[in-house]
């Protein structure tokens, strides 16, 4: 099993240094890898609070990163979360429990009311 950590996906989405980027573009174009929602989550936030990249451009990033056949993750509710996360002014943690409620009917626990308006 190879997984890959926020820098490998942050390095290939940025293409913002020559020898790091090569080597994650040869992990994330070339290797059978997984992409677990907790270093998702982490580029989100990376992207949002660092770089300040909009939400829309993050998710579509993202998105089409889910897409690659030698990716592995949790592509339903990823995608999910993505989708709310561009649409819903919400944390993209908060965005994959409701894409679990969405995907997979879980009921979530939660005293926030956005999240609950959300679930399903």
């Amino acid at each position: 099993m190879e997984i890959t950590d926020a820098n490998i996906i942050l390095r290939y989405l940025l293409n913002d240094n020559a020898s790091f980027s090569v080597e994650a573009l040869n992990i994330v174009e070339n290797r059978q890898v997984q992409f677990p929602n907790e270093v998702c989550a982490e580029v989100v936030y990376v992207l949002q609070k660092v770089y300040n990249i909009p939400r829309n451009e993050i998710a579509n990033s993202i998105m089409s990163l889910l897409d690659y056949p030698n990716i592995s993750a949790n592509k339903l509710v990823l995608k999910e979360a993505l989708k709310i996360y561009e649409n819903e002014n919400i944390d993209f943690i908060d965005s994959v429990l409701v894409a679990n409620n969405h995907v997979f009917g879980a009921l979530i626990h939660t005293f926030d009311n956005k999240i609950k308006k959300l679930c399903r």
